[in-house]
């Protein structure tokens, strides 16, 4: 199966015009296989597909979808939470749909639907060399409130923990 990269260089190649914007939704089990490539292209130490097709099947976390009506799925985000507190576990975009607003799409649906389900307060980590994800998130109102010494792997790296209140 051809995932949306492979469908945008195609495309690309072919000297089409940029996307349409995404649809956001929730995911569907149908989904695990294409979330768990964008996955396993954007982060050094990527969840199995069989962990996000757990996920969605017995409801423990909240995975929504960037649709592109062209290319398919472009991106994607996972949030849980318990009671008032909240998590940002992923957020995910492929590389050819970078810098378009797809990541913002669903950082804001992510927000929208935390504070739905009364959320008062929503964490994450992001490696301190990400600076556009941390733009992102600074944009949104998230605030640095630590660091987790060697939290990430390959490359070792520390993590930036940011909370916004919701």
């Amino acid at each position: 199966m051809a995932t949306a990269e492979d469908r945008i260089r195609r495309d690309e190649e072919a000297g089409s015009p940029s996307p349409a914007p995404v649809l956001i939704r929730l995911a569907e089990i149908t989904d695990a296989d294409e979330v768990a490539a964008i996955e396993a292209r954007a982060f050094s130490n990527p969840w199995h597909p069989e962990t996000f097709r757990s996920l969605i099947s017995q409801g423990n976390a909240h995975i929504l979808i960037a649709e592109d009506p062209k290319f398919g799925v472009v991106g994607y985000a996972v949030v849980w939470w318990v009671l008032e507190q909240g998590e940002l576990a992923n957020l995910a975009v492929v590389e050819g749909f970078r810098g378009r607003g797809v990541g913002s799409a669903l950082l804001d649906r992510v927000l929208l639907d935390a504070k739905a389900n009364q959320v008062e307060s929503l964490f994450l980590e992001v490696r301190t060399s990400n600076y556009r994800a941390y733009d992102l998130y600074l944009s949104r109102g998230f605030a640095q409130v630590g660091v987790r010494k060697d939290y990430y792997r390959q490359p070792r790296e520390d993590a930036r923990i940011l909370v916004k209140g919701l």
